[in-house]
Order: structure tokens, then sequence, then C-alpha cells
């Protein structure tokens, strides 16, 4: 090996083995700060009082019966929409129906109190039969009659809503003998939805 080689190779090496031993012993500023994130998710809590929709015997013809519901928030979330599912079972106790007995009993959905902002919840802003309210799903919480007064539709979270419900026997001035002890169990289901997501 030459003397150049050699010079190049003994310099290379006391180059690395400076770098090495510096590189030990350098020192520089440092400053480490730990954040630490949270993501609690809400809740969406809806209750119903009461839970027993109606309960009635003895109707004819021609009777109706007025029903008062609470929708209750308590969760943490918002409630943009509760949809009302409707489903029923008939008993017919002859069986000689010929016709269905939802069909002859009709739905009046009063003035929502909360969202009208009126005190005498008497006005009918909707009306259906049973039979015909089972293939839609109304939003129980929905504000429908426009005014200044009352709440938005929705329900916030820690309030409430009164949902006037009344139940009519409709009398259609024919025969409905058919229907003389048959009894009809009802079903609804209130589907409590979140509001849209937004920037948090």
């Amino acid at each position: 090996m030459s003397i150049k080689k050699k010079l190049g190779l003994g310099i290379a090496s006391a180059a690395l083995g400076m770098s090495l031993v510096g590189g030990g012993t350098f020192a520089y500023f440092n400053d480490v700060e730990e954040t630490k994130s949270t993501f609690a998710a809400g809740t969406l809590d809806l209750g119903v009082d009461p839970t027993t929709i109606i309960d009635v015997t003895n109707i004819k013809p021609g009777d109706w019966m007025n029903r008062t519901f609470e929708l209750q928030n308590n969760g943490s979330l918002d409630i943009s929409e509760v949809i009302l599912s409707t489903d029923y079972t008939v008993t017919d106790v002859e069986g000689d129906n010929t016709d269905d007995f939802g069909k002859h009993i009709r739905v009046n959905f009063l003035e929502n109190e909360d969202k009208s902002g009126l005190f005498t919840p008497n006005d009918i802003i909707y009306s259906t039969t049973l039979h015909d309210l089972k293939g839609t799903a109304p939003d129980a919480v929905q504000k429908k009659i426009w005014s200044f007064f009352g709440e938005r539709s929705g329900l916030a979270a820690g309030t409430s809503d009164n949902m006037y419900v009344q139940f009519e026997f409709v009398d259609n001035d024919a025969d409905q003998n058919e229907f003389q002890g048959d009894s009809l169990e009802l079903k609804w289901t209130f589907d409590a939805k979140q509001t849209e997501g937004e920037r948090r």
C-alpha cells in the first residue's frame, strides 16, 4: 500500500473516531411536553310517560279518548326528531271480520303546546287512522304550526314535550256489528335521532 493511501486511511480513521467521541459528548437544549386528549361520547336517552298508551274497554262507535304523552330527553345530546312507528294486532272474537278494525280507529294529533306556545291544545294538526298510520313514520317533536311562539322542532337535552293525542272510534253511519267484542292491541315505538354532526 502506498504512503498516500496509508495517510488517507489514517486521516479517515481519525476523523471517524473524533466524530464518534464528539457525538457522545455533544450537548443541546431540549424541552418535552405531553398532551392528553379525551373523547367522551354523549348519550341519547328518550323517556315516554306514561308507558301504557291507552287501556279502555267497552268502547262503541262515536266514542273518543284524549291522552297526553310526555316525551323526555334525559340524555346529554339534543334530539333532532322522534320517529313514531305504529303496529297493532286485532283479536276477532267471532272470526267474522271482513274489514280491519284499525281502519275505524282514528288518531287525531292535537297541538303540541311546547311547540305552538298556545295554552289550549285542542286543534287537530294531523288526523289519520291506525291502519294508515301503520305505514308512516311521523316526527313526534316537529313544530307543525308556524308561530313566533313556542320551541323549534326537536327536543333539547334536559327538556320535555307534551304530545296530545285523541283516539276516536269512528261512527261511519254503517253497520259495524262485526267489531262487537273485538279488541285491538296498539304498539307505538318512539325512535329518537341525534342532531347532525358539527365542528367541535
